[in-house]
């Protein structure tokens, strides 16, 4: 690592053009290719799945989306002549638009029951050709202007569904630039110097935006959703900044130590850089462990993410180390310049501050401090007994966006359900099949949870029926999942008994509910993948059987708590409107994969820094105690101020209008706080305090076996250390 760090020092202006032209030739190619990113929540070996495919094989004017068009009269009824007029003529337009595929009026003999029963609320159907992921925002525009051209003050029109929303989602640029000031100021208490702040948040942003235009490009090959972009950035930044300030704080220590700027900088690339190598493989590693998911919505944003860490790590290891050869002693605040001028370097022994008093008080009190932080873990943990995996919809919208207002029309109108209805595709190729199905129609009616059904006729020469059902509860609602599940192993096949009759129930709702079921399923191997590949790497690094064990439980109390945080703001609603998020709702399904793989990674992070550190002293001294003070001491404040910027990072993306990532960014941001300031800085050093040497014992015939792997090797080759080295004590402070 060294000798990569020199290479970069000595050809500083050759690597800071090289990522200035692949900056710029992935630029020209992405804008001549585009992107092509396709949010596909399709499950192979899945009822809604299969629905769908018959859906697209029988009717594929059918198979697209249908998302509809509300509108309501203050005073008098839908049916007066001129708001008929106007809404027919209206619907005849949008029917002509392109990519429609047809429209269902309420003013059609189809559509009697689209008329709500105070006559004042009616919607229209309108079927796309094609999925949501598949039209072009064009033509959905085309639509939505249309329908709002209708608007008069008397009436209301108000647009809803999948394809009318993903218009209204747009990337939170201003959250990555809230965050980025946010830590800036973070970096500049934390530096004093205005170059050592700029620098990091400029290698994070190098290595983002190569990876975001790199994705881009990776969406032609791989299905990739839509989010991925937004995802890349909140991880990328917040991950991006912290490798740097790792990197920044170690060559900082060696320039006031009094090396010059060459061998500083080898000697930062050389410890605290494995440990970012380290460190970003194991996130690389965690994320890529949603491959095992089998699942092309959450591989191909697994891929995404983890080729932002990727390139985050690359873009510390050399352009990092190319700037700071660039800017050589300024990267130090004035008070520190002049203390080198003055010819009084600070020795690299030195350590100061409060955390050498804290560190203590954990080293004399490990048990009670153990005890109140299992305790405040444990009470945040409680909440995810109740977690409920689901997909919110546009109920939890803005109150100014249309989906939401039609939403809230419909509800109001018709009911909840309307805003979710059921799809039930049946095969009938014989005429007994066709009457059952016609008889499943008129039960339906009477089965607890459904509010209407709406059965369109076979038509001629066709086998294939459609049956909507309209459930009393909103789509987001587990009585809604719970319809789903009684339709599915009770009524649907009490109907086909004795019959050929094949159903499938279908639809938006059931596609996510299906897809809750299946990650679910796949939950416990997925935490097992994770957990194991991390601990396999720590056993690998720190050759202790006890260390990685610790690691697996810190890395599981940290989700554990952190999605006891996310139940009780999104799922019971505590603070979720205050926040602009909506009512109450179900954890998004895919999001417990996603963020365990995150934090899994993050955690990593932290533990390495820290562990690393002890690790270090205990080769100098085997003394376990002095080991887990200096570590804890030596890293608490890298770590902290690692930690406050990535809070900061993530909860910028809070206000972005998008409950999704605003999930991810309360999530994120509360068990990056709860690792540091509670698992790094109390339960982790108060634990190894307590299990003592035998945090380093390894059996030796396991030793022998494994390869060896350093992660921060010494500055100096390993020799007998005093017992008072490192010294602890005051350090002088630096300003600008």
């Amino acid at each position: 690592m060294s000798t990569l760090a020199r290479w970069c020092y000595q050809h500083r202006l050759v690597v800071v053009l090289l990522w200035l032209g692949l900056l710029g030739g992935l630029v020209v190619a992405s804008q001549s290719a585009g992107s092509a990113y396709s949010n596909s929540f399709s499950l192979p070996n899945t009822e809604s799945t299969r629905a769908l495919n018959l859906l697209k094989s029988s009717f594929p004017a059918q198979a697209g989306d249908t998302d509809t068009v509300v509108w309501h009269v203050d005073s008098g009824s839908v049916r007066d002549s001129a708001t008929k007029e106007r809404m027919t003529g209206t619907l005849d337009k949008i029917a002509k638009l392109p990519e429609v595929s047809g429209v269902t009026s309420p003013y059609s003999p189809q559509g009697a029951a689209q008329i709500s029963k105070d006559g004042r609320t009616a919607y229209a159907q309108v079927n796309f050709a094609k999925v949501q992921q598949d039209l072009d925002k064009a033509n959905i525009q085309r639509v939505i202007d249309t329908a709002e051209a209708a608007r008069t003050d008397g009436l209301k029109v108000e647009l809803g569904g999948q394809a009318i929303k993903s218009t209204e989602q747009t990337p939170p640029a201003t959250s990555e630039l809230v965050g980025v000031v946010a830590a800036a100021v973070v970096l500049f208490v934390a530096f004093g110097s205005l170059f050592a702040m700029l620098l990091p948040i400029l290698t994070a942003v190098a290595g983002v935006g190569t990876a975001i235009l790199t994705t881009g490009l990776l969406s032609h090959a791989v299905t990739i959703g839509e989010i991925a972009p937004t995802l890349s950035a909140l991880i990328g930044l917040g991950v991006g900044i912290d490798y740097a300030l790792f990197i920044v704080t170690r060559h900082r220590k060696g320039l006031q130590a009094g090396h010059d700027v060459e061998e500083s900088l080898a000697r930062a690339v050389n410890t605290s850089g494995r440990a970012v190598l380290f460190a970003g493989g194991t996130v690389c590693i965690a994320l890529l462990g949603m491959l095992v998911l089998q699942t092309k919505f959450l591989n191909g944003i697994a891929i995404a993410s983890a080729v932002t860490v990727a390139l985050t790590v690359f873009a510390s290891l050399t352009l990092l180390p190319a700037l700071l050869s660039l800017l050589g002693n300024r990267v130090l605040g004035r008070r520190a310049r002049r203390r080198l001028v003055a010819g009084e370097p600070l020795p690299e022994n030195v350590v100061s501050g409060p955390w050498v008093r804290w560190a203590a008080v954990v080293q004399q009190r490990p048990r009670v401090l153990s005890a109140i932080a299992l305790v405040v873990m444990v009470v945040l943990t409680i909440p995810v007994l109740s977690l409920r995996l689901g997909s919110s919809d546009s109920g939890n919208d803005p109150a100014s966006n249309t989906t939401r207002k039609a939403y809230d029309l419909l509800a109001d109108g018709f009911g909840p359900g309307f805003n979710g209805p059921l799809q039930l595709v049946a095969q009938a190729p014989t005429a007994a099949d066709k009457t059952a199905l016609t008889e499943l129609s008129a039960q339906l009616k009477d089965v607890h949870g459904v509010a209407s059904v709406v059965a369109a006729p076979i038509r001629p020469g066709s086998t294939v029926g459609i049956v909507q059902v309209f459930p009393t509860t909103s789509p987001q609602a587990k009585q809604t999942s719970d319809l789903i599940h009684h339709l599915r192993d009770n009524v649907v096949p009490a109907a086909e008994k004795g019959t050929t009759l094949k159903v499938y129930v279908g639809g938006s709702t059931a596609i996510f509910t299906d897809f809750a079921s299946v990650l679910s399923g796949k939950l416990p191997l997925f935490i097992t993948v994770i957990v194991v590949l991390g601990g396999l790497l720590l056993l690998l690094a720190f050759r202790s059987l006890l260390i990685p064990l610790t690691a697996a439980v810190m890395n599981l109390l940290a989700a554990g708590a952190s999605f006891g945080v996310l139940v009780a703001v999104f799922q019971w609603g505590w603070g979720s409107d205050s926040l602009g998020l909506g009512k109450a709702g179900p954890v998004e399904a895919f999001l417990p994969v996603m963020m365990l793989s995150i934090l899994f990674g993050l955690s990593m992070d932290y533990q390495v820094f820290l562990v690393s550190r002890m690790h270090e002293e205990w080769v100098h001294t085997k003394d376990n105690a002095r080991a887990v003070r200096v570590g804890q001491v030596e890293t608490a404040r890298v770590i902290t101020a690692a930690a406050a910027i990535m809070v900061c990072v993530f909860i910028a993306f809070v206000f972005g209008g998008q409950r999704v990532i605003a999930e991810f960014g309360i999530g994120l941001a509360s068990a990056v706080a709860l690792d540091a300031f509670i698992l790094r800085t109390i339960l982790v050093p108060a634990a190894m305090h307590l299990f003592g040497n035998a945090n380093w014992w390894l059996p030796a015939w396991l030793d022998r076996r494994l390869p060896h792997l350093s992660v921060d090797p010494p500055d100096e080759p390993v020799e007998e250390a005093s017992a008072d080295s490192p010294t602890l004590a005051p350090e002088p402070s630096s300003s600008s």
